[in-house]
């Protein structure tokens, strides 16, 4: 047996991301965001036990870095999703226990397993609810900005366990808090989870990762995508995501026209909306047939996260 600070890591929102980007892209959203957060317990002294779906099991010998690491996590993730839409924030839960603890053939059990389940369970989004254990472990200088919960019973335990939550925001952060942090190297932008969509007409090109969506494509300044030609409407056209699949609507006084890479098909919207299954392009108020047609082209972008150098085991 050894004695171990155990750190259960479980997202919130998952089934709204789900709903949003459909099976698929969402798996690979949550999927990404599990492998950082194992990556950066083993950046700093951690061990991966599982990876359980949505959550991440994480064991540390050193009681002060499973803090400080689950405090740093909270923190970046809180810092890149600040700005995203409510339907994509996947945020954290997280529960630590510290205690005798068995490894079986790399897994782990004991009550202090138990109980880091039980209290992630219980913790809000971006909490991070510890035994008192963890606190006393800290030393009398530990410089964590904690709060009291008082007693809670636990489920599977007898007797009620004074819970700490740990106050992990930046205003609140001590200047011990100094543990290496690389944003380049382990970059998790909307992009690079989600993946994007990206539009060009003539020598513009911009693009747009989900948390832009919907996009709004017309000839006016404010619109999202500006197609300067008399033959588009003010606002021509809408961008969105549902289900995983980017929608094109057409809101426009004379039509859009799609037609997709490697087809000579072409689906004609009026007042109508298509799924952009593939790359291809859109000719907006009058048909590809015109060699005039302001034609805008669109190029379906997937996620890919970097995590530097690390690598689950």
């Amino acid at each position: 047996m050894a004695e171990l600070t155990i750190a259960f890591v479980d997202l919130t929102g998952s089934v709204s991301v789900f709903e949003t980007l459909g099976n698929d892209r969402a798996t690979r959203a949550v999927t990404k965001l599990t492998q950082w957060i194992g990556a950066k317990g083993l950046e700093n002294g951690g061990k991966v036990v599982k990876m359980l779906g949505d959550g991440v099991l994480l064991s540390f010998t050193n009681n002060r870095l499973a803090v400080e690491t689950m405090s740093q996590i909270q923190q970046e993730h809180s810092q890149r999703v600040a700005q995203w839409p409510k339907r994509l924030k996947l945020q954290m839960q997280i529960g630590m226990a510290r205690g005798q603890v068995v490894q079986v053939d790399g897994d782990c059990f004991g009550d202090a397993v138990n109980v880091a389940s039980r209290l992630s369970d219980l913790a809000g989004p971006e909490q991070i609810l510890v035994t008192d254990t963890v606190i006393r472990k800290l030393g009398a200088r530990h410089g964590v900005r904690s709060r009291s919960l008082g007693p809670m019973r636990i489920k599977g335990r007898a007797e009620p366990c004074e819970v700490f939550r740990i106050e992990w925001q930046p205003e609140m952060l001590s200047e011990f808090l100094t543990l290496p942090s690389d944003l380049h190297s382990m970059a998790m932008t909307p992009e690079s989870v989600f993946g994007g969509i990206q539009l060009g007409w003539l020598d513009a090109s911009r693009a747009f990762d989900i948390t832009d969506l919907p996009v709004k494509i017309g000839r006016i300044p404010e619109a999202d995508f500006v197609v300067n030609d008399p033959r588009v409407s003010r606002i021509h056209a809408t961008l969105d995501i549902r289900s995983g699949n980017y929608v094109l609507e057409d809101v426009s006084s004379y039509g859009t026209w799609v037609r997709f890479a490697g087809t000579d098909n072409v689906i004609s919207l009026r007042r109508q909306e298509c799924l952009l299954h593939s790359d291809g392009e859109i000719a907006m108020g009058t048909a590809f047939t015109d060699y005039s047609a302001p034609t805008v082209t669109f190029r379906l972008v997937d996620g890919a996260m970097v995590l530097g150098h690390s690598r689950l085991p």
